[in-house]
């Protein structure tokens, strides 16, 4: 069924504000829905070329968001809750996922799926992910040695890592190092008042996703008191790339997954 068949209940023009969206839709043949994007999106890298960028994350071009006649607005969270509010006073139908667990992001591939009459191929596509979960799980069962692993979203200040991200660290094979803020749903609830708590913490592996700048691990491993880590002592300092593992999508489910669990396996063989 195509967008232009009269018969189709569902949205037939979505402007998706995150990257996530974007990527399921894709993922489930039904990107023909899509009229705008976030600038933001490199994931499929098609989307960049077929679809007019018409928002950031914290800001949007609502003019023209408005001018592509959207019949659905997809966001995500309450840092977007200013955009939303200005496109519902204008009329526009609104969603704003929230979600932040690795729980989350399957059932949300499952909600949008459904939301587009396309149930079927998303039920599909979330059994995919929860099987590539539950192989990565088993492999990492079977490690010798479990790291603990300190994941920073930003560095000043010090923000550590979101609770999808400590969760697929622990499917991955390791174990976050800062568990107790992961649950907090807010950036600023993750700040670290200086670098001493992960100096406390000994992690054996320092992973980094600076969102919107490059990480820099020669600038981690020269703070002050860090050369009394264990993976400052031994390098075992790495860059997770943003866009696999910052959005709360399906490229966290595999590649960003898949990048970590790489990491870890080398970590445990080190080990001996």
């Amino acid at each position: 069924m195509t967008s232009s068949s009269i018969s189709d209940p569902f949205p037939q023009r979505i402007v998706c504000l995150t990257e996530e969206p974007t990527e399921v839709l894709y993922a489930l043949g039904e990107e023909h829905r899509i009229v705008g994007i976030s600038g933001f999106t490199v994931r499929p890298p098609r989307a960049r070329k077929e679809k007019p960028k018409v928002s950031a994350f914290t800001s949007a071009k609502v003019g023209e968001i408005l001018a592509l006649k959207p019949d659905l607005v997809i966001g995500f969270s309450d840092i977007q809750a200013d955009i939303a509010r200005e496109l519902i006073h204008a009329g526009i139908e609104v969603w704003i996922s929230n979600h932040r667990s690795v729980e989350g992001i399957v059932a949300y591939i499952r909600r949008l799926g459904a939301m587009v009459g396309a149930y079927e191929k998303a039920e599909h596509y979330a059994q995919r992910a929860e099987a590539h979960l539950a192989q990565v799980r088993a492999a990492a069962a079977q490690l010798s040695r479990r790291p603990k692993v300190y994941f920073e979203e930003w560095d000043e200040p010090i923000i550590t890592g979101i609770r999808w991200v400590a969760e697929l660290i622990g499917i991955a094979g390791g174990d976050d190092a800062f568990p107790e803020l992961a649950r907090e749903p807010l950036a600023k609830q993750r700040i670290l008042a200086n670098g001493d708590a992960v100096v406390q913490r000994q992690p054996d592996i320092i992973l980094g996703s600076w969102c919107g700048k490059r990480f820099r691990p020669e600038r981690v491993a020269a703070r002050p008191g860090w050369d009394a880590i264990p993976a400052v002592r031994t390098s075992d300092i790495y860059e997770i790339k943003s866009p696999i593992i910052l959005q709360p999508g399906p490229a966290a489910l595999f590649d960003g997954l898949d990048a970590m669990h790489a990491l870890i396996v080398d970590w445990a063989k080190r080990q001996g």
